[in-house]
């Protein structure tokens, strides 16, 4: 006999940064538990080439969530069509990482464009924010939710790899995290900060020096990302599971 509290059955998942590989794998672990995720992001691709990609129909809305505005009428269209929202998925995030000493020069604060600056904490930091704030109302309201805030690994130890921006954006969210179960716990809502290691997606391939092949299978997958974000939300609501750090067996980190 299945246990109820373990089951996502109808409940509705917002997954920002929707459209990304790592997204859709979120996405696909929700689907795969019954639940309803929904998409948001500011560019997708056409809906028939997002449903091949997911391998089901899926929903989604273009936001930029960095604009509040957008948030709530994206909250209010979730509502008019699904009537409840129980899951935010904090997944969008600028990732600038740079790993050979030509692009790290670019990273010394002298160097490092304001531009980027603004735009890696708008979306990683002040984004997960406002979704937390505009979505987390409506769980307030309902007296339950599941707040999940995918960091990093570098949000745990700076390394000169992980970029200025990135990393202190990464930061910022474990402990936006630890601010919501304090806030919030009386509300019914529960955040998680998963903060994965190296994960063996394409963005990988635009790295300065790219890992070869059998570095790259040491990694872990975006479904291993998927499946600690699965394990924190379908915890029973009175257990909160606060933080999750998950890495590859060969961590780079130790060489």
């Amino acid at each position: 006999m299945s246990d109820a509290r373990f089951d996502l059955t109808g409940r509705v998942a917002v997954i920002t940064g929707g459209a990304g590989l790592l997204g859709l794998s979120h996405a696909r672990a929700i689907h795969a538990a019954g639940g309803i995720p929904v998409l948001l992001d500011i560019a997708a691709p056409a809906p028939n080439i997002l449903r091949e990609r997911a391998g089901f129909e899926v929903g989604w809305s273009r936001c930029d969530i960095t604009r509040e505005e957008e948030l709530r009428q994206t909250l209010a269209d979730i509502l008019a069509l699904h009537g409840r929202l129980d899951i935010l998925i904090n997944n969008a995030a600028n990732n600038p990482k740079v790993e050979t000493q030509g692009a790290l020069d670019r990273t010394r604060l002298e160097n490092f464009p304001l531009a980027d600056w603004h735009a890696d904490l708008a979306v990683g930091l002040t984004g997960a924010m406002l979704c937390s704030r505009v979505f987390g109302a409506e769980m307030a309201r309902r007296g339950k939710g599941v707040i999940v805030n995918v960091a990093s690994i570098a949000g745990k130890r700076v390394t000169v790899g992980g970029g200025v921006a990135y990393t202190i954006a990464k930061q910022g969210v474990i402990t936006l995290t630890e601010s919501l179960n304090m806030a919030e716990f009386r509300n019914g809502i529960r955040a998680c900060a998963i903060s994965p290691g190296e994960v063996a997606t394409p963005i990988m391939q635009k790295r300065a020096d790219p890992p070869p092949p059998e570095v790259l299978a040491k990694m872990l997958k975006p479904e291993d990302v998927a499946r600690a974000i699965r394990f924190a939300v379908e915890m029973p609501p009175h257990a909160c599971v606060y933080e999750i750090v998950v890495a590859p067996t060969w961590n780079r980190g130790f060489l």
